[in-house]
């Protein structure tokens, strides 16, 4: 059950013209389950990419890297459940790089404008014949307005479809951002979330479309974690469609880079948050705010070691304010010469500890008001510098453990 998460509504997630999106059912794991998608892009599009940093990456995340050096321009991407496609040696890459062949012939284009996709269960062999065979039935039914049901389409253990669409006028133009997301445990992205696409109505060159999604990347998923862990098979990708006539951002000094920037980001925290949100089993969602340090990068260090704290996040659960849990993940976030003397710690608006030590006016039973909330704030401050960072979480419940015991089952 997530938490302050409820699926888009139909009609809510508007369309990219040009970029047309197919599902259909291919029993990758499961028959009667929607677990194939095509994403089928124009003309003149670009897209732009970031993937995990886990070094037992999946076949497809090594065949998206190859495709990213390269010159030919994206015309479809090809995204399976059920099977990650990972820790399967040559015959993966083999049955990887044979869907793609397959849909670029469909396609008539070439074999590295097609960029594949997985998640699932990892060191499984990747039913290939059968996405191949279900491949025409997806084409057949591509269409624009499809967004929802891929993002239903691409979903593992979530509960909840994750998706956002805004809409801005940039530079006398109308704009429209679209995008999707999976993911719901093995969220400790190093880059990204586990499965996440962003659609933009506008004409950007691809290494100005790479610049945004990296600042964007920073600021939303790279700031997320359900369990510490790095998926194998994380991609994060970013299109813009190229269609004549709309916004065009040349580069990063446009005076409409800013602005299209900051709408792409207002969805990708959405999306971020929501894997949070709907974390396996999460009964709690947590904003963990660190301030007082020298640079962001320790603040959000400070704020990924109390997070990816299992005493912390069975605290939560627990709704159990153990203070002790908290300052002991701050301490050995890495910092070595921080001056514990100088901490604060705040649970919503109730000051715990100032000074390194407990707040005298501090009463428990006020904290534990807070842990009770559903949605809980936690501020660090660490008393040596001005920057500031925020880390989205959530707890850990009992069927944290059942989900990921019957995983295979």
């Amino acid at each position: 059950m997530s938490v302050g998460l409820t699926a888009p509504a139909t009609g809510e997630l508007q369309p990219i013209p040009g970029i047309r999106i197919g599902i259909t059912q291919a029993g990758v794991r499961k028959a009667g389950k929607d677990d194939l998608a095509v994403m089928l892009l124009p003309e003149g599009a670009t897209m732009a990419g970031v993937y995990t940093l886990n070094r037992f990456c999946a076949a497809p995340v090594t065949l998206c890297r190859e495709r990213r050096d390269s010159d030919v321009a994206p015309r479809a991407l090809v995204i399976n459940t059920g099977n990650a496609n990972a820790g399967t040696g040559k015959d993966g890459m083999a049955r990887a790089q044979s869907i793609c062949r397959t849909l670029a012939g469909r396609l008539g284009c070439d074999e590295l404008g097609v960029w594949p996709f997985s998640t699932g269960v990892i060191m499984e062999t990747l039913p290939s014949e059968r996405i191949i065979d279900a491949l025409p039935a997806a084409v057949a039914e591509a269409v624009e307005d499809n967004w929802l049901r891929a993002a239903s389409a691409i979903m593992t253990t979530d509960t909840v479809p994750k998706g956002r669409s805004l809409t801005r006028v940039i530079g006398g133009a109308s704009v429209t951002v679209t995008g999707i997301a999976k993911g719901s445990g093995m969220i400790q992205p190093n880059m990204a979330t586990m499965l996440g696409y962003i659609g933009v109505d506008a004409q950007v060159p691809q290494p100005v479309l790479q610049a945004m999604l990296d600042e964007v990347t920073q600021e939303s998923f790279n700031r997320v974690t359900v369990d510490g862990d790095t998926s194998t098979n994380d991609a994060f990708m970013l299109i813009a469609n190229g269609r004549p006539g709309s916004l065009t951002v040349d580069s990063v000094e446009d005076d409409s880079y800013a602005a299209l920037r900051d709408a792409v980001a207002e969805v990708a925290v959405f999306l971020a948050q929501s894997l949070a949100r709907d974390g396996e089993g999460a009964t709690k969602f947590v904003t963990i705010e660190v301030s007082g340090g020298r640079d962001r990068a320790e603040c959000r260090q400070v704020g990924k070691a109390i997070a990816h704290s299992p005493l912390v996040k069975t605290a939560l659960f627990a709704s159990d304010p153990n203070l002790g849990r908290i300052l002991a993940a701050v301490g050995y976030a890495g910092i070595d010469d921080l001056d514990v003397g100088r901490v604060g710690l705040w649970l919503g608006d109730v000051r715990v500890v100032v000074d390194g030590g407990r707040d005298p006016d501090y009463i428990e039973a006020d904290a534990a008001a807070v842990m009770a909330e559903p949605e809980i704030s936690m501020r660090i401050d660490l008393g040596r510098g001005l920057a500031v960072d925020q880390v989205w979480t959530c707890d850990f419940s009992y069927d944290y453990v059942r989900i990921n015991a019957e995983y295979r089952s």
